[in-house]
């Protein structure tokens, strides 16, 4: 039901058919796990899987200096690199790029202009979108609509990147022990990634069809679920935390959200339940993507997608984790949904793969 509540109906014009031939990912430096992280924060390793059930996370920011040691700029083209490569493509094809992501490096140059110069790509349009864990998949969708309705005599291929460094709004200096639960579960929940797809409308070019990806809000009267501050040199001293999060909203409202748009989704392509061979949830944390798995499956024995629990929550990159593991295991005439849920003002999302051929 959405807000008024009427029945949910997909959005027209976004059966993309378009094909995505390849993917790429990285994260940065070696992981960290829950005993590490553990003596860091002055906490147990047991309340961190106990609570969030993530046992590795991956930073980009030292956790001992605060240096950064790699920025998002470096990650995405990294990802972007590997997305390339493995789809046997070169810079040169690229039409267009878009980046998801809700942690920037600067507010200008966007970090979609730079990874675009060290890629070597240029005279070609670039967009950054900014969100939160459904960023990816807008940025899918926004790709679907340029290759759909691309220009005559332009390259078929699409580059789509996402990626965030939540390390570095992260403060390293304060006394975690003294951290009410809202802002302690920041340090435990997040990690630092990137990942990157390349879609094309070249016949036979394709791994995978991606049928459908949209988003939309659903967020109308209803208090935002995450605030991530953005601090310049007036204001950064004003003792606001750099991100809070209610996650008792979050925790009873993503299950709800995940199965309408997986509902959504079936309805919309006219899928039955019965014919999906793979699922890739929301990724919030290791115990809330166990719980909402569980409730999606409703005695279903399609394959699970997950990467959280190893990535810990990379926001914009965690889609591309997921298809990264999704491609392997899609067989011919496989079919594969995706949901996203972004609790900052409560964004639905969601996408549809298909085996090629």
């Amino acid at each position: 039901m959405n807000a008024r509540g009427g029945a949910l109906s997909w959005p027209a014009g976004h059966d993309s058919g378009i094909g995505l031939a390849g993917v790429g990912t990285a994260l940065p430096g070696d992981p960290v796990d829950n005993a590490a992280l553990s003596r860091w924060l002055g906490i147990t390793p047991e309340w961190v899987e106990g609570f969030i059930g993530t046992r590795t996370r991956h930073f980009a920011v030292d956790l001992d200096g605060g240096s950064v040691r790699w920025t998002l700029e470096d990650l995405c083209t990294d990802a972007a690199d590997r997305a390339l490569a493995d789809a046997g493509a070169d810079p040169d094809d690229v039409a267009f790029i878009v980046v998801a992501t809700a942690t920037p490096d600067a507010l200008m140059p966007t970090t979609a202009a730079l990874v675009a110069d060290r890629l070597g790509i240029d005279g070609v349009p670039v967009y950054q979108l900014q969100s939160g864990c459904t960023g990816a998949v807008q940025a899918m969708a926004l790709a679907s609509s340029l290759l759909a309705h691309g220009a005559r005599g332009r390259p078929p291929v699409g580059l789509v990147v996402g990626g965030d460094v939540c390390s570095k709004h992260l403060d390293l200096r304060q006394n975690f022990r003294e951290l009410p639960p809202s802002q302690l579960v920041n340090y435990v929940l997040f990690g630092d990634g990137a990942g990157a797809a390349v879609l094309s409308r070249a016949p036979g070019a394709a791994r995978a069809r991606l049928t459908r990806a949209d988003h939309w809000l659903s967020g109308l009267g209803r208090a935002p679920g995450q605030r991530v501050e953005w601090f310049g040199q007036a204001d950064r001293h004003s003792g606001r935390p750099a991100v809070v999060e209610d996650y008792k909203a979050i925790e009873a409202l993503v299950p709800v959200m995940a199965q309408e748009v997986l509902d959504t989704l079936l309805d919309s392509l006219g899928w039955p339940a019965e014919s999906l061979g793979h699922v890739l949830p929301p990724q919030l944390s290791g115990r809330m993507t166990e719980r909402i798995t569980r409730g999606l499956r409703q005695g279903l024995e399609w394959d699970e997608v997950s990467c959280v629990a190893e990535t810990g929550n990379n926001g914009n990159a965690l889609v591309f984790f997921q298809l990264e593991r999704l491609l392997p295991r899609l067989e011919a005439g496989g079919r594969a949904v995706g949901i996203a849920i972004e609790s900052s003002k409560w964004i639905k999302a969601g996408f549809a793969v298909e085996a090629s051929g």
